[in-house]
């Protein structure tokens, strides 16, 4: 009994990896996403932000990826059920795609508020 519920554990790993993979090999803005995150970690470990500013800049980088894979399930799921152009399609997919640019400002915000006052003073 044990060993199927950390067999079934450990699927659960696996299977949200693969999700992961997908979004990156399929989604150009996932990839996007992780280019901005690469700089601005690096540009974090020039700058030697606190722990409190390295929490605020993981917190939005991640915040952006989880953004993105839920948008492309959402267009995927859409795609499954319709191929016909229905409203409410659109609004399902608009709504998402909305979801990771309000995701995304907030990462530049939190970036311009963390770089910007160690790069001024």
């Amino acid at each position: 009994m044990i060993i199927l519920v950390v067999k079934g554990f450990l699927n659960s790993f696996r299977y949200a990896l693969a999700g992961i993979v997908c979004v990156f090999r399929t989604q150009r803005n996932m990839k996007v996403h992780c280019v901005a995150a690469t700089l601005a970690v690096t540009v974090g470990l020039f700058l030697r932000l606190s722990s409190s500013e390295w929490v605020d800049i993981v917190l939005s980088i991640f915040f952006v990826l989880a953004a993105e894979a839920i948008n492309t399930a959402v267009e995927a799921a859409v795609n499954l059920c319709t191929t016909e152009k229905h409203p409410w399609a659109k609004v399902a997919k608009d709504c998402a795609a909305g979801a990771v640019l309000l995701a995304a400002v907030n990462s530049v915000i939190v970036a311009v508020l963390v770089f910007g006052k160690r790069i001024l003073s």
